[in-house]
């Protein structure tokens, strides 16, 4: 019988399910269990060969016909938002964002409740109850922040007992080169703040101001609808076989 060090990742494979992405398609994941003292050490380095986390868990597609799904960066040190960009930022310039360890609310999980009714009605976390939101937020062995979007109040400035009502929510991993964007919802009756694009451009200003080279952007899918928006935040690198290449958008 093989003895497997606690400290040492194994790796298994799931089954085929249907891909959430590409109609036809199936998808596979390989995935291992972030857990121990040097669980922060080993997402630092899965998520460089393309991982993402979900909880307790660091995955990536692992499916045989398909290599659609492409990992993500933005390059912050050359990022400069556009002039759509900077119209976003200016129409949020009412909100604060407060950056604090992950801990589920009521409060949360009401906004997280009416954005997956609103945007995401068939999506496969449509049924998450209240614990499963609770496990989402809090159940991490790394570095993990919530960064809760208010409307900002008269002392705001001095203190966050004045803020005002959430309006965007974003799930965060502080890694040693970057941000990772776990997952982020928001208030789906504030369409006209584009809050997805508020939000990604702060974590960029964030990660400026911590001196990480990096915001991780999950996977984008050419062709897929609900991925299209991560391509606009450029530069940015893609992971493809031979490492991350800048990616060059084709001209318009």
């Amino acid at each position: 019988m093989t003895a497997h060090h606690p400290q040492t990742p194994q790796f298994f494979l799931t089954s085929p399910s249907v891909c959430p992405y590409l109609p036809g398609q199936l998808e596979r994941k390989v995935f291992t269990h972030l857990v121990g003292t040097r669980a922060g050490e080993l997402l630092d380095l899965l998520t460089q060969g393309g991982f993402r986390r979900s909880q307790n868990i660091a995955y990536r597609p692992a499916c045989e016909r398909c290599r659609a799904c492409i990992s993500v960066r933005i390059l912050v040190d050359e990022f400069r938002p556009t002039q759509s960009m900077r119209r976003v930022m200016r129409n949020n310039r009412d909100l604060i964002g407060r950056m604090d360890s992950a801990s589920a609310s009521s409060e949360q999980y009401s906004l997280f409740r009416r954005y997956l009714d609103t945007r995401h009605a068939q999506g496969g976390m449509s049924e998450m109850s209240v614990l499963d939101y609770s496990m989402m937020i809090e159940d991490s062995q790394v570095d993990t922040q919530l960064i809760q979007y208010r409307r900002r109040g008269p002392d705001s400035a001095f203190s966050r007992s004045s803020d005002g009502a959430l309006v965007g929510v974003a799930l965060t991993d502080v890694m040693a080169d970057g941000l990772s964007m776990v997952y982020s919802f928001y208030e789906p009756a504030e369409i006209d703040r584009s809050l997805g694009t508020y939000m990604i451009v702060d974590h960029v200003e964030r990660a400026r101001a911590l001196g990480l080279p990096y915001v991780y952007l999950g996977y984008w899918v050419e062709g897929s609808e609900k991925m299209g928006y991560k391509i606009r935040f450029q530069p940015q690198e893609h992971l493809r076989p031979a490492g991350w290449e800048r990616y060059m958008p084709p001209e318009a």
